[in-house]
């Protein structure tokens, strides 16, 4: 328990800079007495920790410290290898270095298990330039002009200040505020096109989350599928929303945006999908299917 305090003082301090005695007390639960007993432990292991009296006083830490790696855990130095590596794979940014260096310091082997891919089945490369160009805006807070393909069927010319690249359920997502709309949009990256990072800088504003990836508030759904839709519906729903019955078939219960994507979504099970609730989504799905054999039925 002592060992693990003391970690935390070294860390308080590194980060902070230098902190009072009840300042570290109040933060770790123990009494002034037990922070100075730290202190005196500390400087015996040899870390260059010193007090300060007077207004601006304090404990701190010599300033050329560094912590030695004998601080870090197994599993600590496994965590920072493990961060270098996803930057590397997510970011494309050249890490090798970094990560040989910090592999020898840890005596540990970094294991080459992640591998991150941007891009679409069959896609030439222009799904990674989408993610490098909107990532160096979000970085450098410039304005993107782009085109949209809604869910709605439409495609609109925007111009948006992107905020935050976000991955969910097996895509990305820019959440960015749109300069049209006057406020905050999600915008699924594999329908961004032509876009082109302006010479407009942007400040950011605390400005509330959207309510989903098209804006829209989500109501609930629920589906019944056939045991051999297993895969898709696994595909789609996390397992959680995902009720098994005694004949194999699957109840999927979840809050969904009830727009054109949805209608999309569901038509895509073609019959191996029962819509349970809400009726008036099963009356649109028939409705809408009813419209597809008759301009196909010729």
């Amino acid at each position: 328990m002592q060992e693990s305090r003391l970690f935390k003082i070294v860390y308080y301090l590194l980060d902070k800079g230098q902190a009072t005695a009840p300042e570290l007390a109040e933060k770790l639960e123990v009494s002034v007495r037990t922070i100075y007993r730290d202190i005196d432990a500390l400087s015996g292991a040899g870390i260059p920790v010193y007090a300060e009296a007077g207004r601006n006083g304090g404990i701190r830490l010599m300033n050329d410290f560094v912590l030695n790696r004998a601080v870090l855990s197994d599993r600590e130095k496994q965590e920072i290898l493990t961060a270098l590596q996803i930057i590397h794979a997510a970011w494309n940014e050249d890490g090798s270095h970094a990560l040989q260096k910090l592999s020898a310091m840890f005596h540990l082997h970094a294991e080459n298990w992640l591998e991150v891919d941007f891009s679409r089945w069959g896609n030439t490369g222009s799904d990674k330039e989408t993610f490098d160009l909107l990532k160096s805006a979000v970085i450098q807070c410039r304005s993107v002009r782009i085109h949209y393909a809604g869910s709605d069927g439409t495609i609109s010319r925007r111009i948006v200040y992107p905020y935050k690249l976000a991955y969910k359920s097996k895509a990305w997502y820019l959440k960015a505020f749109c300069t049209e709309r006057q406020d905050m949009r999600i915008f699924k990256l594999n329908r961004i096109f032509d876009l082109e990072m302006l010479n407009e800088p942007f400040t950011r504003r605390d400005v509330p989350e959207p309510a989903g990836a098209s804006g829209q508030d989500c109501h609930p759904v629920t589906l019944r599928f056939p045991a051999e839709m297993a895969y898709r519906v696994y595909d789609e729903f996390d397992p959680a929303q995902v009720q098994r019955l005694e004949n194999g078939d699957l109840i999927a219960s979840a809050d969904m945006p009830q727009d054109a994507w949805l209608t999309g979504f569901l038509l895509s099970f073609g019959t191996q999908v029962d819509i349970l609730s809400p009726v008036c989504l099963k009356e649109a799905i028939a409705e809408q299917a009813r419209q597809i054999y008759e301009k196909n039925k010729s």
